[in-house]
Formats: C-alpha cells, sequence, structure tokens
C-alpha cells in the first residue's frame, strides 16, 4: 500500500474512532454503521482522485460530491433523480430534516431516539470532520493539525453528555490520533529509504546496514504520544467529578468505607428535557400495600442550599446503609404515622446515582454499593453504582399530620432554622414583598405556607408551561413572579424562596410523582413524572411535603383545611421494628371492591415484588462492538511481549525427552538464537559477520555480565561451535539454565526503562514483519514459478504439428 494509501486509510480510521463518542447520545447506535459506510465512500473517493492525480482543490471537489451524493441517497433519494442527483426537493428534504434534528436535540434527553433528522445531523456531522481530517492529513500531508477537528468532534459528545462520555471512548480517539501521527511519520521517512521497518528479508545480514529499531525522531513521537495520552487517561480520574443532569444521570459520590462526600449537582436542565419528552419512556415500576398512593412521590434528593444563582446539595459526609434507618428529623409520636412497605423495579436504561425513595424511607434493602447522607435522608451510588435494572424493597412511613398539629408546632430549633432560612443577598426585594403581600392576615407559619400554595395552585394567576427556560437564580424567580408562567422548577424553588424570607425552613426536593396504576396492581412511573416540590420544616412533624404546581401532583390532605384527616386522637406511633420479607402473593380486603382491587388499592399487608419494566436495555449491537473494541485496546499493546513468551517458550520445549542427534543440534542453534535475541531486546544489536566466540564476548561486554552470567554465555558460544565445526559434535547440557542466567543478567545490568522497553516492546519482535516479508516473497516466488510453467506448456502445445487428415 502506497503511503497516501496508507495516510487515507488511518484518517478514517481516526474519524470513526472519535466519532465513536457519539453513540452514548442516541439509542439504537446503529446509525454509526451508516456513517461509517458514507464515510468510507467519501474517503475512497479521495483515494481515487489522489491517484489520477488531480488538484488538490479537485479532489476535496470530489469528495465533497461524493459525500453529497450518498447522503443523497440515504437521506433524499426519493426527492432525487436517480435517486442519487440531488435538485430543490432534495435540498428542501435536507433544510427540514435539518430543522427538525435541531429541534429533537433541544427536545430529547440523552439517550434520544435516532430519528432522521438527527441521523442526518450525526452522519452528515462525522462526514464533515472525516473531510476536514482527510483533507489535512492526506491531501495537504499535515497529520498534527487535523487533530483540531478531531479534538472538536469529541468535544461536542462530552458536552452533550455532561462531560459523562466515558474514557473507553477518549482513549479510542487519542488511539485513533496517534495512528494517523504514526502513518504520517512512516510515510514522511520512507522518502528517505527503508528504515522505518527494518530492513528486507535479504539485506539483513550486517550489522552496517540497518541501525535496529526506529529511527530516534520516532521513538521520540512515540514515546511523546504515549505520555501524553497517559496524563490526559490518568489526570482525570484522579481529579474531583463533576456530574450534570441529575435524573439521567449525575456523578459525585463517596468513596472509601467510612467517609465520602455528596457533591452539589443541578437538576434542571435534565429535568425540563425528561418533561418535554415526546414519548413517556417508563423509567420504575413498583407494588406497594399502601392504601393511597397518591401522596407516594418517590424522591431522589434535597436541594437545601441557594447561592442566589441556583439550589443545590449541600457537601455533606456519608455513611454506610444502616440495616434500619435513624429516625426522621423532628417527627414526632403524636403524628400520625403508618409504615409500609414498597417494592421497586427500576428499568434497564434508567441510570440515576440517586436512589428513588418514598420519604421518609426508614428501611432499605438492596444490593451494590450504596451510601447514605442522614441530612436528606439520601441514598446515593458509589464508585459508578446506579440504579441501572435494580430491584430492592423500601420500608417508608406515610406521615398524615393534621391541620392543627401543624398550627400548633413550636419553633424549630435554632440551628435548623438558622441554616434552612438562609437567603443570598442578591435575592430582589421584590420577592420578599410579595411573600409578605401574599400571606397577609396569616397567624403562623402554617397559614402562610398554605397560603403561597394556594396562590401559586388557584389565586395568583399562574400558568403551568415547559417551554419555559429553567433559570433558577434570584433574578429568575423575580422574572418569574413577574410573567407568572413556568413549571414544577419555577413553582418549587420560587415558594421555598418565598418561605425561607418569611422565616420558615425550606428545600427543593427532586423526584417522581407516584405515577399511574396498571391492571396487575403494580404502579408505572414514567420520565415524564419527573417532579420537582418544596418541603418545609414543622417541628413534631419534620420535613412535609407542599405542592404548589398548579395541574400536577396532588395538594397534601393538611393542606386543606375542609378534608377531614381521618385519623383519630390518638394515632399509632411509626413501628420500631423492621417490616416483615415481602410475600409472593398480597393478602387482599375481603371487602375490598373489584374496582379497587384491579388498581391495587386495598392494601396488601406485604406487595409482590414488581415485576421489571418492559425495557430491553441496551441492544447487544452496542454492547458487542464495544467490548470488542475494549479487548482490542487492551490487548494490541501486549502483542509483542505474547509473541515474545511464545517464541522463548518453542526454544527452550521439549527438556528432558531423547532426542536425536540432529534434535540436539537444532535445539542449540536455537537457544543461540534465543540468547542473541535477549541480548538483542535489551539493546545490543546482532552481527552476523562475527563468529559465536565473539558474539559472546561482545554481548558480555555491552551487556555488563559478569560472573555466572558471563561463564552461562561463553558456554553457550562453545556449545555452537561445537555442533557447527566440530568433527564429532557433542552438544552441550544444560542450555535452558544458561539461558536464564544469561536473561537475569541482561536484566540486572539494564535500567528501568530498558527492563520495560524489553519486556512490552522486545526489539527482536521485528523478525515478524520479516517472517510475513519472506512469506509473501517466496509466495510471490511460486506464483511466479507456475506462471513460467504454465507459459511453457501453452507454447509447446502451440509449436506441436496438427495431425493430418487422410
Amino acid at each position: 500500500m502506497s503511503g497516501r494509501g496508507r495516510l487515507a486509510l488511518c484518517a478514517f480510521a481516526a474519524t470513526l474512532l472519535a466519532s465513536g463518542a457519539l453513540v452514548p447520545l442516541v439509542d439504537p447506535a446503529s446509525w454509526i454503521l451508516q456513517a461509517g459506510l458514507l464515510l468510507g465512500v467519501q474517503s475512497l473517493a479521495g483515494a481515487l482522485t489522489r491517484r489520477v492525480p488531480l488538484a488538490r482543490s479537485l479532489t476535496v471537489a470530489a469528495q465533497l460530491l461524493a459525500g453529497l451524493l450518498s447522503l443523497t441517497f440515504v437521506f433524499a433519494r426519493e426527492q432525487a433523480l436517480l435517486w442519487v442527483l440531488p435538485g430543490p426537493e432534495a435540498f428542501e428534504r435536507f433544510a427540514a430534516l435539518l430543522t427538525a434534528g435541531a429541534e429533537d436535540v433541544g427536545r430529547y434527553a440523552i439517550p434520544a431516539p435516532a430519528t432522521d433528522g438527527i441521523r442526518l445531523l450525526l452522519v452528515g456531522g462525522v462526514m464533515i470532520v472525516g473531510l476536514v481530517v482527510d483533507t489535512m492529513a492526506v491531501t495537504f500531508r499535515g497529520a498534527a493539525p487535523a487533530g483540531l477537528p478531531l479534538l472538536a468532534l469529541y468535544s461536542v459528545a462530552a458536552g452533550l453528555s455532561g462531560g459523562g462520555s466515558g474514557w473507553l471512548w477518549f482513549l479510542l480517539a487519542a488511539a485513533g490520533y496517534l495512528l494517523l501521527l504514526l502513518a504520517e511519520g512512516r510515510d514522511r521517512l520512507a522518502q528517505w529509504g527503508r528504515v522505518f521497518g527494518g530492513p528486507p528479508a535479504g539485506e539483513r545480514r550486517g550489522g552496517a546496514l540497518w541501525s535496529g529499531g526506529a529511527p530516534a525522531p520516532v521513538r521520540t513521537g512515540r514515546r511523546i504520544g504515549a505520555v501524553a495520552l497517559g496524563i490526559a487517561v490518568a489526570v482525570p480520574a484522579a481529579l474531583p467529578s463533576f456530574g450534570g443532569g441529575l435524573l439521567g444521570g449525575v456523578s459525585g459520590s463517596g468513596g472509601g468505607d467510612g467517609g465520602g462526600t455528596i457533591s452539589a449537582v443541578n437538576p434542571l436542565v435534565s429535568l425540563q428535557d425528561n418533561l418535554n419528552q415526546p414519548q413517556d419512556r417508563e423509567v420504575l415500576r413498583y407494588r406497594t400495600n399502601a392504601e393511597d398512593t397518591s401522596g407516594l412521590y418517590l424522591r431522589l434528593v434535597a436541594l437545601d442550599q441557594f447561592d442566589g444563582s441556583s439550589w443545590k446539595t449541600a457537601r455533606r459526609a456519608l455513611e454506610d446503609v444502616p440495616g434500619r434507618l435513624p429516625a426522621p428529623q423532628g417527627l414526632g409520636g403524636r403524628t400520625p404515622a403508618t409504615e409500609i412497605t414498597t417494592n421497586v423495579s427500576a428499568a434497564g436504561n434508567y441510570e440515576q446515582t440517586w436512589l428513588p425513595l418514598p420519604y421518609p424511607a426508614t428501611g432499605v434493602d438492596i444490593g451494590g454499593r450504596w451510601r447514605f447522607e442522614p441530612a436528606g435522608r439520601m441514598l446515593v451510588g458509589d464508585r459508578e453504582q446506579n440504579t441501572r435494572g435494580a430491584q430492592y424493597s423500601v420500608t417508608s412511613l406515610m406521615v398524615r399530620p393534621t391541620a392543627e398539629q401543624l398550627v400548633k408546632a413550636p419553633a424549630p430549633p435554632e440551628a435548623l432554622r438558622r441554616e434552612y432560612t438562609q437567603v443570598p443577598d442578591e435575592l430582589p426585594a421584590d420577592v420578599k414583598s410579595t411573600a409578605l403581600t401574599v400571606t397577609r392576615g396569616a397567624a403562623n407559619d402554617y397559614e402562610r405556607a398554605v397560603k403561597l400554595q394556594d396562590w401559586f395552585t388557584t389565586d395568583g394567576g399562574f400558568r403551568y408551561d415547559t417551554q419555559v427556560s429553567s433559570g433558577t437564580g434570584a433574578e429568575a424567580i423575580s422574572r418569574f413572579l413577574k410573567q407568572k408562567e413556568g413549571f414544577c422548577v419555577h413553582f418549587s424553588f420560587t415558594m421555598a424562596a418565598m418561605a425561607r424570607t418569611l422565616g420558615i425552613p425550606a428545600r427543593v426536593a427532586v423526584g417522581f410523582t407516584p405515577g399511574a396504576p396498571q391492571s396487575n396492581g403494580t404502579m408505572s412511573v414514567g420520565i415524564r413524572d419527573a417532579h420537582a416540590w418544596p418541603e418545609l420544616y414543622f417541628e413534631g412533624a419534620g420535613w412535609t411535603r407542599f405542592e404548589p404546581t398548579p395541574t400536577v401532583g396532588t395538594a397534601p390532605e393538611y393542606t386543606r383545611p375542609e378534608a377531614p384527616s381521618g385519623r383519630t386522637d390518638q394515632p399509632a406511633a411509626p413501628s420500631a421494628k423492621p417490616s416483615a420479607v415481602p410475600s409472593a402473593a398480597p393478602s387482599v380486603r375481603e371487602t375490598c371492591p373489584a374496582q379497587e382491587r384491579r388498581l391495587g388499592q386495598c392494601g396488601s399487608a406485604a406487595p409482590q415484588v414488581a415485576a421489571p419494566p418492559s425495557d430491553p436495555g441496551t441492544p447487544l449491537t452496542t454492547v458487542l462492538p464495544v467490548a470488542l473494541g475494549a479487548v482490542a485496546v487492551v490487548l494490541l499493546p501486549l502483542l509483542p511481549l505474547l509473541w515474545r513468551t511464545r517464541v522463548r517458550a518453542r526454544r527452550l520445549g521439549s527438556g528432558g525427552r531423547t532426542r536425536t542427534p540432529e534434535d540436539a543440534t537444532a535445539r542449540t542453534l536455537a537457544g543461540w538464537q534465543e540468547a542473541t535475541d535477549t541480548a538483542w531486546d535489551h539493546g545490543i544489536l546482532p552481527d552476523d559477520s562475527l563468529t559465536p566466540r565473539r558474539t559472546a564476548e561482545r554481548i558480555v561486554r555491552l551487556g555488563g555480565l559478569a560472573g555466572p552470567p558471563a561463564e552461562a554465555m561463553h558456554r553457550i558460544a562453545g556449545a555452537v561451535e561445537q555442533v557447527l565445526y566440530a568433527p564429532h559434535p557433542r552438544p552441550g547440557t544444560g542450555l535452558a539454565d544458561d539461558l536464564a542466567l544469561v536473561r537475569s543478567g541482561l536484566r540486572s545490568a539494564a535500567g528501568r526503562a530498558a527492563r520495560l522497553r524489553a519486556l512490552l516492546a522486545p526489539r527482536s519482535a521485528v523478525r515478524v514483519a520479516w517472517a510475513v516479508a519472506e512469506r509473501r516473497a517466496a509466495a510471490a516466488e511460486r506464483r511466479a514459478a507456475l506462471r513460467r510453467r504454465a507459459e511453457a506448456r501453452l507454447a509447446a502445445l502451440l509449436r506441436r504439428p496438427s495431425r493430418q487428415r487422410g
């Protein structure tokens, strides 16, 4: 293959490897195969035009034309002439798809469905980057700057995925770029002669004809690339990670067994994306023995710090998950509370670091690496643990305080009140003034909270709209109070901020509303059930849910004074003992109506384990290429080591068995070649012009051998002289032991870097390339001989006179 052909192939591979970082963004990932095929057509067009040859500008134009025709065939063939020639209708089709793709990117959460618009954006983007890389690296012979478009392609993928595109994709992209640089270096050096890959089969005798190994510039480039790649992979792993997108899979967890902290996150972008999904994808399914599921919100995280720019989770210490969670903060024994059990199954494609739990949970039975944050009563995954396909059981309390209890709630502890009523100095004054206006006439904190909730839901003229920009800072809250339109983020954050200005401890919870009942008694929670709501603190009841978002969720009973609580004056205290293990079949009240039994509202003593959602998870077509790529990345650098180990074992094999004299001679010569190759691996180049004795002296001198290793080297040389020159050869004994001594001596005399090089990248591995070249030459010679014999036979047949007919 020519130098430019090799460069074009490496440019194609580098672009495709870098585009792999986009694979996790779209499901299914079959678009990458389409992108690879069309990119190959475009690269092939460039390779063919360069062989003509054409001017550089014409080569780029030919590639553009090939790319346009192939895109037309795939995305707009019905509007094109002969399926490939684009006209006005085809370009209108492209414009419509690009517009739809841009809208889909803003609408869908990751992983987005592979709509036609998104596929055109991905495939077209990969082809444009591939054209730029091919033009810079091959057409204009500048592989180094071609890393910029590759970096841009990877950066776009990392940015869209919130920085979580993964180390494997970075490693593949970096490997593609290094492969491109290596191909260019080989091409440049080839112009000065055959110095890159060693001499051919017929020229490798004599040290003067070959300097050994790659030239200094190539060695330096390899070292720089390896060091840079190692730093790029190791440094991010050592630095703290910053996650984004709470509902779509955040990062940030504690490490170790007894410590760790929980990192601040911002859930807003992912929450809005989930609410705007055109299709409500199921993420959770659960079964519970609660009689009423309307208040069974599944809570992920509590945002308890407001710094003026956003609400976020404070950095707090994590603990191991106890068998029984501590009592909820502020919950008194006189507040009605019933313990329930809920069995939850997460979908195979729902990856979330925070574990969805009813609040307040009293016990969690789940496998894996999870940590507990006591202040927010949250479970967070440790060391990349997430909810993907998780099945777990939760015991929790259904707390139902009465309005009278909340009215008479004593003042909260001073430390808690001080922490949870902080507001930033830059909070506009109209936030507090509006809160005072809305709650005018209220006699206590409970009445103020209810007035705020009613003002947002019914009295204030607010409108629910998920398309509004999801700002959360102080200015966004003030703007929301003026424009009066937004979604749950605006309502919950604004009510919590206003409650704090009134001296009521408040925070914001993020999670899911209860979901929809199914015919089999389970509850299904979809991605569009994502929700945010405020929690206000009342001593005796603890952190209490409010619902200010109109048309979403349900307002709690204790915020509706006209609704009877249905509880006695002597409520049962929360059970202190763990609940029993859920049984396989729920017990149903005999008086339960058929309709309630069908909706799963009959209060079974213990729920069944919820059937996992039907989502199949990541398809095999995505997992298999990734797994094979990972195996290749791991094994490729080890191939020289594996080959060298195999050759050494073959040369030293068959020890102890009875041999013929010919076998012993062959083994002695194989041992000699192993000794010279071992010296070669440690930097001592072979010199076939020297006798075995002179070669041994040279290896001993250059390798710094002394004592037993030096004596062993001379014994091996003496054995070789015996089998080569003696009238009656007497093969030596202990050859394997002598070789082990020589190898040990060379390793001891070499430095650490030289030893590592000899182990992982042995110089003698170039014999593989020589063997391949020899076999190719032999095969070519055999084909030539066969062709000559066939031509001779044909010529003989033509010269033979034809028979005369009588």
